[in-house]
């Protein structure tokens, strides 16, 4: 560290401080915390999960823990209340803490209770973000993206001033946390932060008036036994008119709790709509993958087979028949990581009519009555919903 204005040593003005513990505010301090709390965790039995490291879980005879640590925002949960405590006083004793009671609010996300379950939403982080930029009193429109327009980075005149236009921009970003049905339309809007012309703030505009008319929508979580990995993959080929590349969206369902999903445009281009929406079942199991090893540091064990539907024939086939892969080598590595998964019974790959595919809405800009269809599955209005987690705050 660099020593401070005004005391400098006379004898040594080139040398610089060394310090004993980190400082809050410097570089190294959030890896010190870290490194001190899990150290502290594993002390107590907590192990660090392999799919996430933000996440330990304490498994023992009396039950399970689960922590999720962000900086210094902590949420515990586990199998019964008296467990919670322990760990609670535990904490305490060791860190000076504030125990906020039962989660209602935790990183700009409101979770609401009931007896069926949890509702997650950011009413108020989008009711600050309307207030902040003038839209509050706007007129609502029925959905985040016109059906018929396609943004380019080629069209209308650049803005004068981009800096409004990314302070929105990255704001909605951290919304999609909570709300599904605005993925495709920020991420259209996210790709001109570089140079963002007057049709992109107006898409950015009719995005905040989606927003205003549904500001109590929200994510809904509810109880499950048995529960299986049902995901819809699907792509729309050479959707971008620049590049040409093809748009990725999948949404993965957990029972009947929808827990993934993504909007993305495709690295390369695909010679063919078989071959992009291979590649969007390929990243969909992916994700799959991953989401069975969080599961897994949880036991809960799922022992049926994950089903990933889509809308395209030739992509089942290609998952098959194995005499169809000289038709796929240049997609060599999606079809050896698909084939394998069908092969081994990991992955039923199951064909589904495109009125029924659910990823639509993660692909491209949808009509009115097929955008209120797919919301439905999505997210749902806001409802008061008492409970089991607990939120720390260091």
């Amino acid at each position: 560290m660099k020593q401070p204005p005004g005391f400098v040593h006379p004898s040594l003005p080139s040398h610089v401080c060394r310090l004993r513990k980190a400082i809050y505010g410097l570089k190294q301090a959030p890896r010190a915390w870290f490194q001190r709390f899990t150290s502290f965790l594993s002390e107590i039995g907590f192990v660090g999960s392999t799919a996430d490291p933000s996440m330990f879980v304490c498994h023992s005879s009396s039950g399970t823990l689960v922590l999720l640590l962000y900086v210094d925002d902590i949420i515990v949960t586990g199998s019964s209340s008296s467990l919670l405590d322990a760990l609670i006083v535990t904490l305490q004793r060791e860190f000076a803490m504030k125990d906020l009671g039962s989660l209602h609010y935790c990183l700009g996300i409101e979770v609401h209770r009931s007896p069926s379950g949890l509702h997650l939403s950011q009413q108020r982080y989008a009711h600050q973000l309307l207030q902040r930029h003038g839209f509050f009193d706007s007129k609502p429109v029925s959905t985040p993206l016109s059906p018929t327009s396609r943004l380019s980075s080629h069209e209308g005149h650049l803005l004068e001033d981009p800096y409004t236009y990314r302070q929105i921009v990255g704001a909605l970003q951290y919304l999609t946390f909570t709300r599904p049905d605005v993925s495709y339309a920020v991420n259209s809007v996210a790709q001109y932060l570089h140079a963002p012309r007057e049709p992109h703030m107006q898409a950015v505009k009719r995005i905040l008036r989606y927003i205003r008319g549904t500001l109590t929508y929200g994510l809904p979580i509810s109880r499950c036994d048995n529960p299986s990995l049902v995901a819809f993959a699907d792509a729309d080929w050479a959707g971008c008119p620049d590049t040409r590349r093809s748009n990725s969206g999948y949404c993965i369902f957990l029972g009947p709790n929808l827990i993934s999903w993504s909007t993305k445009k495709q690295p390369t281009i695909s010679r063919s709509s078989s071959e992009a929406e291979y590649r969007a079942v390929a990243y969909t199991l992916a994700e799959t993958v991953w989401i069975r090893r969080l599961l897994r540091d949880l036991r809960v064990f799922l022992w049926r087979s994950i089903s990933i539907y889509c809308d395209n024939l030739s992509t089942t086939y290609f998952a098959a028949n194995p005499v169809l892969h000289a038709r796929t080598k240049y997609i060599e590595l999606d079809h050896q990581f698909l084939r394998k998964k069908v092969q081994s019974g990991d992955l039923a790959l199951i064909h589904i009519p495109s009125d029924k595919q659910l990823a639509d809405i993660f692909t491209k800009p949808l009509s009115s009555s097929r955008s209120s269809e797919s919301h439905g599955y999505f997210v749902t209005k806001f409802g008061h919903t008492s409970g089991f987690n607990r939120n720390l705050v260091a």
